[in-house]
């Protein structure tokens, strides 16, 4: 419910909170950690920031597509689509990465574990009749960088 009423005006002051304090507010929640996930916009080409709940899943990065279930997916991963180098922040560590929707098939062996990770996941799967996507963030070579300011 959250998400669907005020849930823009929370986003936008986390990612705020998340960027002053370098990770220390904000990347610790509740629900699990969030990363911040900056893309080039489609048609402006601005860099784009949205926080996203993420899972670890064997030294890899995971995050769902599934703009809470909304019939339309987020427009971070239309952006993604286009354009799959990404940057990421997680606490204070900064990176570049590539990002890269998993086939029907990897998904399907990562999908259990990623709903036992966050049950909401799969709820929000039940909203909507569009398949939720799962994304991967690999680090690009840069690697890991916490001095990088975008």
């Amino acid at each position: 419910m959250l998400d669907r009423t005020i849930g823009r005006w929370v986003y936008r002051l986390h990612l705020r909170l998340y960027r002053w304090t370098r990770g220390v507010v904000g990347h610790r929640t509740p629900l699990g950690p969030i990363l911040l996930l900056s893309v080039t916009g489609r048609t402006t080409r601005r860099m784009r920031t949205t926080p996203l709940l993420y899972c670890e899943l064997d030294g890899r990065i995971f995050v769902v597509a599934s703009n809470g279930g909304r019939p339309s997916p987020p427009q971070w991963l239309l952006n993604v689509e286009v354009e799959p180098d990404v940057q990421v922040q997680i606490g204070a560590k900064r990176f570049a990465a590539r990002a890269r929707e998993l086939s029907i098939d990897e998904q399907a062996a990562r999908w259990p574990a990623l709903t036992e990770f966050y049950p909401g996941w799969a709820h929000y799967q039940t909203l909507t009749t569009r398949p939720i996507r799962v994304i991967e963030i690999t680090p690009t070579a840069s690697g890991w960088n916490s001095s990088t300011r975008w």
